[in-house]
């Protein structure tokens, strides 16, 4: 006997509860769907408003679930999609694909999302996160920010052996009056390359000073050491280990978005995100500026000598910027004065 019935696709039938795949034909008879051997014998049937088909995505194949639990599967998407369409319905996936305006407003959500995501949640996260890391989570960060930076930008300093002890002892004697003493912080010297005249700080206390701002800096040591304490101050307020769980949050998020993005788009977002990590807010710069007047007027050095250092950037290099976003040194003249306006007060008290 040949069943009779329009023929949808050809694909498998699976029994309830088993893998067990049987070669069927998918067939619609009467506001009926029924799954068919090759000779017709019939494997499920039900009525077409009962049998619930899976949203198509992309070619991965179509499943056709009976009432009883049974599946018929098929890779024919085009003519899954042109029964259903006949009959009116199809899988939202799908009818998002297709109807673009709704797929641009779906966009347009996803964006909003991930800004409410960074501008709320993320802050939230790292603050937690701030609270709960260990010490060796700040030095496996550092470790591994430090190798970076040395492979991509840095390279041996080139100072004299005498020329760094003299740096680093008036460093000590600035780190002394610091949380922890200056045993917490460790001094590196580097040729900064493209990065010029710079000091940063990693989260463990490791800070990095370039030959090109101690050469900037003349015979201006009080300077120089009011620079490293700024550093200090980023080190004591945590801003170097907010900024990288920041960055590492931002790369999550990219990643979540844009799903599997390469090993090699992941090693940009992972490394090149240390990296920005080193550049803070303005209101963590000005923090640390102050924590700098601070620490030089304990040790008995020119409180505002790190006020300087922006009176070189602005005569040698030609810094004068009032709103830079990117800059490790955001608002040169701004800064600068806040710094003499700080200095001046702790001199009065």
């Amino acid at each position: 006997m040949v069943f009779e019935g329009e023929a949808i696709a050809r694909g498998e039938w699976y029994p309830p509860h088993s893998s067990g795949a049987v070669p069927a034909r998918l067939l619609s008879r009467g506001g009926r769907l029924v799954a068919v051997t090759a000779e017709d014998a019939i494997l499920a049937d039900g009525d077409v408003g009962q049998v619930s088909f899976t949203p198509r995505v992309g070619s991965i194949p179509r499943r056709a679930v009976f009432a009883d639990g049974s599946v018929f599967e098929s890779a024919d998407n085009e003519a899954i999609d042109t029964f259903l369409r006949a009959g009116g319905r199809s899988g939202w996936v799908h009818r998002l694909e297709e109807f673009h305006p709704r797929l641009f407003v779906f966009a347009i959500a996803v964006v909003l999302l991930a800004v409410g995501i960074y501008r709320y949640a993320l802050p939230a996260l790292v603050e937690v996160a701030i609270l709960v890391t260990p010490p060796v989570v700040s030095e496996t960060m550092s470790y591994g920010a430090l190798n970076t930076l040395d492979r991509t930008a840095l390279s041996p300093s080139r100072l004299t052996s005498v020329r760094q002890a003299e740096i680093a002892a008036r460093f000590r004697q600035v780190a002394a009056n610091a949380q922890a003493g200056a045993e917490r912080y460790v001094l590196n010297f580097r040729d900064g390359g493209l990065i010029g005249p710079n000091a940063f700080a990693l989260p463990d206390g490791n800070i990095i000073i370039t030959d090109q701002l101690v050469e900037l800096a003349g015979g201006d040591d009080e300077m120089i050491a009011g620079v490293l304490a700024h550093e200090v101050g980023h080190v004591e307020f945590k801003h170097s280990l907010r900024q990288f769980y920041r960055a590492a949050g931002v790369a999550g998020l990219v990643m979540l978005i844009a799903g599997d993005v390469g090993s090699g788009v992941e090693d940009i977002l992972t490394q090149g995100g240390g990296l920005l990590a080193l550049s803070y807010s303005r209101s963590a710069e000005a923090e640390a500026d102050r924590r700098s007047v601070e620490l030089m007027r304990k040790a008995g050095m020119d409180p505002a000598a790190i006020a300087r250092f922006f009176d070189l950037l602005e005569e040698k290099l030609g810094d004068r910027s009032h709103t830079s976003m990117l800059s490790t040194h955001p608002g040169t003249p701004e800064r600068k004065q806040a710094i003499l306006d700080y200095a001046g007060t702790l001199k009065q008290d």
